[in-house]
């Protein structure tokens, strides 16, 4: 299933991705380690006891391995080079004489050949392998990428794909590069600032786990995160289990984030153990938690225009806006009828954002309307009764004002003109991902409409284009005449 997906920046990714060092003993000790601290319990925790001894178990022989592997990953260049020079002497042969050699040849026979393109022995004949793999291994300049937050069975990675041509009839899709990561992912945001690095490609993930996870884009074979937020630092077993946290760390599921691309070094993270944190990338600490809400936080959004108010949407029903620049302030609260599953901010106002529900509506709000009395009810611009389950995922178009894309669990994904704040729908289309949990228009493309699932698809304009991780659907059509109405 495709549980989040985010669009990078076209121009963001490097042009030729490096390929990440074989870990040391002591790192691949230290990755081990914090796996097995991070093991999320069993819901019952006595059956599943003896169970997690076995994985301690394998845990060990793992290490081992894993050890060996590394001291054979540093020792298999030098073996290499010994080898192929073994092969080239020939050593068993080497004093057989030569049969069949012809002294005088035509010049084309087995001793001379007039150029070296016409030599066997010196033609590569993978020569147009190798450029083609070099090739997919580049990144154009004029590349979108997408990278999904994918489970399959057990296994949970970053898939980086790379989209050309993208809104033209040449458009085509394939992963680039994937990255293993140890814990079921449910929320991705992608970011350019971390701590030493002037300008990067990174992408933050939030997971079952109560840790954020800062993964290098541009580096391939990654086996660990360049940055973790949070987590877990101890964990002890017996009578009385005890979990020692990370300073300022989550205590549960992270299930949103939200990067601040005013203030880069800033990151919004929600959580199932109700908090809101305030991270700065720059220092990898937290720099301020927030406890307004009475259970799960599933969403935060930063404002576009106003880059120090942060909205927060929780199963307890309602949404908070808060202003980091009154950090005193309680907030305004909105409350709506159901769980929040997402929030968006209108990109062409100031002060309109939508929520959408899990009992199937989406909601509009602004916030001019907001008293200073932050328990007081404020009604809603409109309600747009949209789906018939939960309303997973909302996305406004970047280019073209009044267009929003909602994406269900009833495996639909519909496009809403909100002219007037009298929503219609535009479009409806059957998914073909399954139960639908991200969609989002690409900035750069913004015709193009990238949505993750339970069984992902990928299609691109009006031709079918399969693939098991995500689904895109090129509506410009659609979109052009929507822009000609607004």
């Amino acid at each position: 299933m495709i549980s989040a997906l985010s669009w990078i920046p076209i121009g963001a990714s490097k042009v030729e991705p490096t390929i990440a060092e074989p870990p040391s003993k002591e790192e691949i000790q230290d990755i081990i380690t914090t796996a097995a601290a991070s093991t999320a319990d069993s819901e019952n925790e006595e059956e599943a006891g003896d169970e997690r001894m076995d994985d301690a178990g394998g845990a060990v022989d793992e290490v081992v391995r894993a050890l060996n592997v590394a001291d054979a990953l540093r020792k298999a260049d030098k073996l290499d080079d010994i080898a192929l020079g073994l092969k080239e002497l020939d050593m068993e042969r080497y004093d057989d004489e030569d049969e069949g050699v012809e002294v005088f040849s035509s010049g084309i026979g087995d001793l001379y050949y007039p150029s070296n393109d016409l030599d066997p022995y010196i033609k590569d004949k993978n020569d147009d392998d190798d450029s083609e793999e070099l090739e997919d291994m580049i990144i154009n300049p004029t590349d979108s990428v997408i990278v999904c937050a994918r489970t399959e069975d057990d296994l949970s990675l970053l898939e980086v794909h790379i989209l050309e041509d993208a809104g033209t009839s040449e458009m085509n899709m394939y992963v680039h590069h994937d990255i293993i990561i140890p814990a079921f992912p449910l929320s991705t945001a992608w970011l350019d600032c971390l701590q030493g690095r002037e300008k990067g490609n990174f992408l933050a993930v939030g997971s079952m786990e109560p840790s954020i996870e800062i993964w290098d884009l541009d580096v391939i074979d990654a086996v660990q995160p360049c940055m973790v937020l949070g987590g877990i630092s101890e964990k002890k077993k017996g009578k009385k289990k005890s979990i020692k946290y990370k300073d300022d760390s989550h205590t549960d599921s992270v299930l949103g984030l939200a990067w601040n691309k005013k203030i880069r070094n800033v990151l919004a993270s929600a959580s199932a153990d109700k908090r809101v944190k305030i991270w700065d990338v720059a220092t990898g600490k937290c720099e301020s938690t927030m406890e307004h809400h009475s259970d799960k936080v599933q969403a935060v959004a930063w404002n576009h225009h106003e880059p120090k108010i942060l909205l927060s949407g929780s199963f307890d029903h309602t949404v908070i806006l808060r202003d980091g620049r009154m950090p005193s302030h309680p907030g305004y609260k909105w409350s709506v009828t159901a769980d929040v599953e997402s929030l968006a901010w209108d990109p062409h106002t100031n002060h309109d954002f939508v929520v959408s529900l899990e009992d199937g509506t989406v909601k509009c709000f602004d916030v001019r309307t907001a008293m200073s009395e932050s328990t007081s009810d404020l009604s809603s611009t409109f309600t747009l009764h949209a789906h018939d389950k939960a309303v997973t995922s909302v996305s406004y178009n970047v280019s073209a004002p009044n267009l929003l894309a909602t994406g269900s669990m009833d495996k639909t994904v519909k496009l809403w003109d909100l002219s007037n704040n009298q929503p219609s729908v535009v479009a409806s289309k059957n998914s073909n991902a399954g139960a639908v949990f991200s969609i989002s228009f690409s900035e750069d493309n913004p015709f193009v409409l990238a949505i993750g699932g339970s069984e992902g698809k990928l299609q691109v304009s009006e031709k079918c284009h399969r693939n098991s991780n995500v689904f895109l659907i090129d509506f410009s059509v659609k979109f052009t005449i929507v822009t000609h109405t607004l």
